[in-house]
C-alpha cells in the first residue's frame, strides 16, 4: 500500500467553509446536528459524533465547471478539525463501511471509462494501486456505493 495515499479535502476548501464561504452551487452550508451514523466528515474522515454540529454542503472536487465534474452533498465539522494526515493507511470513514465504488479520472479530470467498480473496503488499496499504474490514470476517487457521495481522492505517494 506504499504506492498510494489517501488524501481529504483539501484545508483551503475547509477553511473557506468555516469562515462563511458559499458551496459549489453559491449557497451557504446548512447547519445540522449529528445523528451519528453515516456522516462522515471529509476533511478529518472521521465519522462526526452524535449531538455535535456540523455542515452539509454541495461539493465539487474539481477544479473547473465541466461535464464530469461531478458535485454532491457532503458533511463537514462545523468547528475547524484537524485534516488527516494518516494519508498511508485507510481513513476511519473507509474502514466504517463495507464497500464503496472506486473510480479513475484522467489528467483532464474526467472518468476514465470502465475503471469505476463497487469495491470491498478491504481491497481499495489494491484497487487503487492497480489503476494508478495505468499511464492515463492521474487519481482516483472513493465514493459511496450506495449515494456515491464523495469521499476522498488516492493518489501516487
Amino acid at each position: 500500500m506504499s504506492n498510494i495515499r489517501f488524501s481529504a479535502m483539501p484545508n483551503a476548501d475547509a477553511q473557506a467553509l468555516w469562515n462563511g464561504d458559499a458551496d459549489a452551487y453559491g449557497r451557504l452550508p446548512e447547519t445540522m446536528i449529528s445523528d451519528g451514523s453515516g456522516n462522515p466528515c471529509r476533511h478529518c474522515l472521521h465519522n462526526i459524533d452524535a449531538g455535535e454540529p456540523l455542515l452539509v454542503f454541495a461539493y465539487r472536487p474539481f477544479p473547473d465547471l465541466q461535464p464530469y465534474a461531478e458535485t454532491g452533498p457532503i458533511f463537514l465539522h462545523k468547528t475547524p478539525c484537524r485534516r488527516h494526515v494518516a494519508e498511508e493507511i485507510v481513513p476511519p470513514v473507509i474502514a466504517s463501511s463495507k464497500d464503496f465504488i472506486v473510480r479513475g479520472y484522467g489528467e483532464n479530470d474526467r472518468i476514465v471509462y470502465g475503471t469505476g467498480a463497487v469495491t470491498l473496503t478491504s481491497d481499495i488499496p489494491a484497487y487503487a494501486a492497480k489503476l494508478l499504474d495505468r499511464p492515463d490514470i492521474a487519481y482516483v476517487h472513493v465514493r459511496s456505493a450506495r449515494n456515491n457521495c464523495y469521499q476522498c481522492r488516492i493518489d501516487r505517494s
